[in-house]
């Protein structure tokens, strides 16, 4: 191994196994003089709203000071329920509709017109990318700076149980790779290959790079979750640090960068090789290549994995803010995943109501933390 590389993968012992190329400086802690913390130290807390305006929801967010929304661009939301969500005329509706709550509209996360035909390298793929570029053009013209994004076909986002009992009998979620593996393979699609999922990738970020940097919109892709190497038969590519370090090869940008979903990243690896969080921050954040964060954690590894509370997972989450912290991070991030809790409906698994409430609770606190900590 080259002088130029580091591991930053959590051992028993100590760091060991995940191989970063290039020479790594950990970024020391920024330090603040008194009376310099700035409220949630500059990043932009934000919610996640996948099933529109939750009134209840929006409420409790005004309630928080957290102003931040994060979905797609639904053209119901704006009353264009026949126009094509990449249109001007929706994003603006859409942004508008979030305006009336109190809330300012950050990420799109699950952009439209992003679909199988691209990701796969199939018939109709240009027209796709063609109506994806649109859409940057006009997020960039009602001032929508970030797009979340992931490269996970057909089989997007997995779990083999939504509600198993945990702490208190709180419901997680949680993925156990032995039932799937009997699963019958998807073959409709032909052969597929991990070779080929990387070559779709390319040809996308070839065109859209250039348009995101003329229109200052920055992609922000996220990780395969979970970071199995394939669901019946179907490659996932963005499952490992590795990956991430040659998307940024791909087509080098600061508009090509990550979403850094930190329990994807938790999850990465087997048994006690595990990506130690912190120090991957501080890597790709010397990169200038976060945009967006998830903040959340999980217990396990990418074959067997539970999402827990963000106070007891397998990552040091005080560590991990102070990490964002010193790259200078001050995007958006919102919680992720949480508990169902006693008193919500497991209707939307991940996103309870109030388990998000002590989320937000737990992040804040953490900020509040680092920020005056340091000085």
């Amino acid at each position: 191994m080259s002088n130029g590389r580091r591991t930053f993968l959590r051992h028993t012992a100590g760091l060991a196994g995940m191989s970063l190329t290039g020479s790594v400086d950990l970024l020391p802690d920024r330090e603040l003089a008194a009376g310099d913390y700035t409220r949630d130290l500059g990043m932009q807390l934000c919610l996640a709203y996948f099933w529109g305006v939750e009134p209840r929801k929006t409420a409790l967010a005004r309630q928080m000071d957290v102003l931040g929304a994060v979905g797609g661009i639904n053209p119901t939301l704006a009353g264009f329920a026949n126009q094509k969500p990449w249109s001007r005329e929706v994003i603006r509706g859409v942004k508008e509709a979030w305006r009336k709550e109190g809330l300012s509209l950050r990420v799109i996360e699950g952009p439209p017109s992003l679909g199988t035909k691209t990701k796969l390298g199939l018939p109709g793929r240009d027209e796709e990318i063609a109506n994806f570029i649109t859409l940057l053009r006009n997020l960039s013209l009602e001032g929508i700076d970030t797009v979340c994004y992931n490269w996970m076909p057909v089989i997007s986002w997995a779990r083999t149980v939504l509600d198993r009992p945990g702490r208190g009998g709180a419901l997680v979620s949680g993925f156990d790779i032995e039932e799937v593996r009997e699963k019958p393979p998807i073959r409709e699609y032909g052969d597929l290959t991990h070779a080929g999922m990387w070559d779709n990738l390319q040809y996308f970020l070839d065109a859209v790079v250039p348009e995101a940097e003329k229109y200052r919109v920055k992609l922000a892709l996220h990780p395969d979750d979970p970071p199995v190497d394939q669901i019946q038969g179907i490659p996932r590519i963005m499952t490992s640090v590795e990956a991430f370090e040659r998307l940024l090869s791909i087509v080098p940008s600061y508009y090509n960068g990550i979403t850094f979903c930190q329990g994807s990243f938790a999850s990465m690896g087997e048994g006690e090789n595990g990506v130690d969080i912190p120090a991957a921050i501080r890597y790709f954040g010397q990169k200038k290549a976060i945009h967006f964060v998830h903040f959340r954690d999980v217990k396990g590894d990418k074959y067997n994995f539970v999402e827990t509370f963000h106070d007891e997972g397998k990552t040091d989450m005080f560590a991990a803010m102070r990490a964002l912290h010193a790259i200078g991070f001050t995007g958006p991030i919102r919680p992720d995943h949480v508990p169902t809790m006693a008193g919500d409906r497991n209707d939307k698994p991940g996103y309870s109501t109030i388990g998000t409430l002590y989320a937000i609770g737990y992040i804040r606190g953490l900020m509040e933390g680092v920020g005056k900590g340091s000085r």
